[in-house]
């Protein structure tokens, strides 16, 4: 996908009998490791369109493993108008990978990418409430699992950096008001990256 192009995708998250998802996406490749001058390419990906543009960028000189490492960097809560419970949530991590093999195409649909497979989603997103002081792993069906588009095709073979910002739906009528998440994203190579914990997250506010 080159840049200023608009494409359609299939994508979308389910928390208990609601659906929403939002994606922004920034990477970018070492100068030593592309031809041409330096870029800032940003995706933006909500329930159907994938916006991508380009912009100016420097960076020094880098090397990555070429397994995925991810930091945690910060979880919001988003709250409408007077309403004391939040209803979405925004996770920010970054990310690197000295390969640059991170993302899936839509046809990325065989194994080991094939539905219900352990790799069909590459963004694992784990869900816990704190249950009478003792947090507590909650099996949702679907997950907050996710699909990361794959960011650059000409691209694989080179290093990456960057960060994503993942809009989540969350519960409207917790029984908990604590809450967490574990994450980790899986390359095309099947390398695990490193699992990040979120803070506690209190999804009630006072007025």
């Amino acid at each position: 996908m080159g840049p200023d192009q608009l494409a359609i995708v299939d994508h979308q998250r389910n928390f208990i009998d609601y659906k929403d998802t939002e994606w922004n996406i920034s990477y970018f490749y070492p100068p030593e490791l592309r031809n041409g001058n330096m870029k800032n390419r940003v995706i933006r990906i909500s329930l159907v369109v994938c916006l991508l543009w380009l912009s100016s960028s420097c960076m020094k000189d880098v090397t990555y493993p070429d397994e995925p490492q991810i930091e945690f960097n910060d979880f919001t809560c988003l709250f409408q108008g007077n309403d004391t419970i939040a209803t979405k949530g925004v996770l920010i991590f970054t990310f690197t990978d000295g390969n640059g093999d991170i993302g899936l195409a839509d046809g990325d649909t065989l194994p080991p990418w094939e539905p219900g497979g352990d790799y069909y989603y590459n963004l694992m997103i784990d869900y816990y409430e704190k249950q009478n002081g003792i947090f507590r792993k909650i099996t949702l069906d679907p997950p907050f699992h996710s699909r990361i588009p794959l960011l650059d095709p000409d691209q694989l073979g080179k290093a990456i950096s960057g960060y994503v910002q993942d809009t989540l739906l969350l519960n409207p009528f917790p029984i908990y008001d604590t809450i967490l998440f574990e994450t980790y994203i899986i390359d095309r190579s099947l390398h695990k990256s490193n699992v990040i914990r979120t803070p506690e997250i209190v999804v009630k506010r006072t007025r």
